[in-house]
């Protein structure tokens, strides 16, 4: 009963504190200006991320007390979360350049994995040094917070994703271990974007700006991280639920890459934005990829958790057709920023 009031009013009150923070970005003309490379056309208050930031934590320093997470995934989770929130914030108060993000992005993932320790020592790197795993780690956490911040470019397009992806995470660590407490991180981080959904469903009222996603990506590649040492089939289950966001993103920086573009740069060329500009609705994307998160890559990523499927080939599959979506919706082709 207890965890059940908590989960209630980390979404409360991340929803009150989006409120807030609205009024705040308004007040302090911290607004994004549509230009040639933005989604949305009308000028809208950002910064919103920082409620999401806020009360997960709170609620991590809940568990805490209660007893019911340790103090190594404490800090992992609130060392590593503040760090990259407040380097996001003050770039979505100024601008901090490129490289230091990135240096502070890495020093976040190595503090995450420091305090984890052993927990992601059944990663499928195979048989190679530690010192090499905890690279490969590094880069993944790097990877997958850069990527959430590339994928937040339409109304609630990266809150319906956490939001499938957590609740997707929670479910299957409960069903395979539910003598564990493994899926309340998940549960706890859901219901507080989902408080802050409510403000960013489309047609969106705030932004969720570079510290919230930025956030929110490092932890979700961390509690993936973590899942596995629950069962390594569901850090699987977690890359099949996560399989939107990073193919897309990818696939995208790959050919930006490979025809020399600065991929740092900001750019209109993912999948999902030229899918919003095609279809004229920022909605009916958001929507459909929360769909396909539902009913196609849960049932997916269930099969690898109970065990009817290779964590391998059931990543195989559940991309197969996001493949075939994101050529589909020219990711990644520099003529789709002009279409």
């Amino acid at each position: 009963m207890t965890f059940w009031l908590l989960l209630l009013l980390t979404s409360v009150g991340s929803w009150a504190l989006t409120g807030f923070l609205r009024r705040y970005a308004l007040a302090k003309k911290l607004i994004d200006i549509p230009n040639e490379r933005s989604s949305h056309s009308v000028p809208t208050p950002r910064g919103g991320g920082i409620a999401i930031v806020a009360s997960f934590l709170a609620a991590i320093l809940v568990l805490y007390c209660l007893d019911w997470l340790t103090t190594s995934i404490c800090l992992a989770l609130a060392g590593a979360g503040l760090a990259v929130a407040l380097t996001g914030f003050l770039d979505d108060h100024g601008h901090i350049p490129a490289r230091w993000r990135l240096l502070v992005h890495f020093c976040a993932a190595v503090w995450g994995l420091y305090w984890l320790g052993d927990l992601f020592s059944s990663m499928p790197f195979g048989n190679v040094p530690d010192w090499l795993s905890y690279a490969g780690a590094a880069i993944y956490i790097v990877w997958l917070l850069n990527l959430y911040n590339f994928m937040d470019g339409i109304d609630g397009l990266a809150s319906i994703e956490a939001i499938t992806a957590c609740c997707g995470g929670a479910l299957l660590s409960w069903q395979v271990a539910p003598d564990l407490n493994a899926w309340m991180l998940p549960a706890l981080l859901g219901v507080a974007v989902f408080g802050f959904f409510i403000w960013n469903f489309p047609p969106a009222r705030i932004f969720m700006g570079d510290a919230g996603s930025g956030f929110l990506g490092l932890m979700l590649a961390l509690l993936s991280l973590q899942a596995s040492a629950v069962e390594l089939r569901l850090f699987w289950a977690w890359l099949i639920l996560l399989g939107v966001f990073i193919v897309d993103a990818t696939v995208t920086l790959c050919r930006r890459v490979m025809r020399g573009d600065k991929f740092y740069e900001a750019h209109r060329s993912h999948a999902y934005q030229y899918a919003s500009r095609t279809l004229g609705s920022h909605r009916t994307v958001t929507l459909a990829i929360g769909a396909i998160n539902g009913f196609w890559l849960l049932p997916v990523a269930s099969l690898v958790a109970f065990e009817k499927l290779n964590g391998i080939l059931g990543l195989m599959i559940g991309y197969a057709p996001l493949f075939g979506l994101v050529f589909y919706y020219k990711a990644g082709d520099r003529h789709a920023q002009s279409d």
